[in-house]
């Protein structure tokens, strides 16, 4: 292996990492931080990603000439789209299984299944694809004989800003105290004044939107069917759990170490047997950290 190729390994795993923490971030709100686990969390992408199609469709119809900045209007439409329907599947549904994770999990697994036929009805069975900006295409050398894909970079540059975005918004803002003070003791924050009913709402909100953007960072590297959120629905639970639950620092570290270590598995063996080796890893850190490798200290 020689320096060009260890260059190009590496950025690959940056890119995975990008894509992992982008769908991992939005589960490590929603389960960390609420402690629900949401089956149907991949079906949010994949509305994220059907939503990209709409916009780029009324684009193509409408303002063809503009095409090159549709992903700037997509993006937020996606995030709105999904945020909004979070919220409204929050305060409909999700709100009745609090304290009740079989329950939860039942439910959301069905739900699932239920969004999964929804698109085949709107969309149809068939993958559909988003046209990328000319200013996407290509690639960034930076030397000879090192390519880096521009759709990874912008890739890698959103996860970033979406990763700060959402850490300020959690520790530096009031909205995001009462966040963490209805996750660390519920009843008592209930009592000082925090609706702790519409916190519920908002965070949920907040997950389902970031897994839009997800969907919509998804149209660029791939085409879109139903069964799409099925793809990263087991891999990013795995990253939120691997890095423990509640923490959003360790759920970046857990999507990097993973991305990076299954790129390398991957060049040096079969996809599968990669995909195997980072699943048992898993289960051996578990075992001895059952918490999660970077899990929070707290008080018994």
């Amino acid at each position: 292996m020689n320096f060009d190729i260890a260059v190009m390994q590496m950025f690959n795993g940056v890119s995975l990492f990008s894509i992992l923490l982008l769908m991992a971030i939005g589960l490590a709100v929603v389960f960390g931080l609420m402690g629900v686990i949401n089956m149907a969390h991949g079906e949010l992408m994949a509305l994220g990603a059907y939503m990209t199609y709409v916009a780029s469709l009324a684009f193509e119809r409408w303002a063809p000439a503009w095409m090159d900045v549709y992903l700037f209007v997509a993006i937020p439409f996606a995030f709105m789209v999904t945020f909004a329907f979070g919220y409204a599947l929050e305060r409909g549904f999700i709100r009745f299984f609090y304290n009740r994770p079989l329950d939860t999990l039942l439910a959301t697994w069905g739900l699932s299944l239920i969004m999964q036929q929804t698109y085949r009805t709107v969309f149809g069975a068939q993958e559909v694809s988003v046209p990328l900006p000319t200013w996407l295409a290509g690639a960034w050398e930076p030397v000879t004989g090192i390519q880096l894909p521009i759709t990874r970079i912008f890739i890698v540059g959103l996860t970033i800003t979406v990763a700060v975005a959402v850490y300020l918004l959690l520790y530096r803002t009031r909205w995001g105290v009462k966040v963490r003070a209805v996750t660390q003791n519920r009843a008592i924050a209930g009592a000082t004044g925090i609706n702790t009913q519409r916190v519920d709402a908002l965070t949920f909100a907040l997950g389902s939107g970031l897994a839009g953007i997800a969907g919509c960072v998804f149209t660029m590297i791939g085409s879109t069917n139903p069964g799409t959120g099925q793809l990263y629905i087991v891999d990013s639970f795995i990253v939120v759990v691997f890095g423990g639950v509640q923490s959003l620092a360790g759920t970046a570290l857990s999507a990097f170490a993973i991305a990076q270590t299954q790129t390398w598995l991957e060049f040096l063996m079969s996809g599968s047997m990669a995909k195997a080796t980072i699943l048992l890893l898993v289960i051996v850190v578990l075992y001895f950290r059952p918490n999660g490798l970077f899990a929070l200290r707290t008080r018994s």
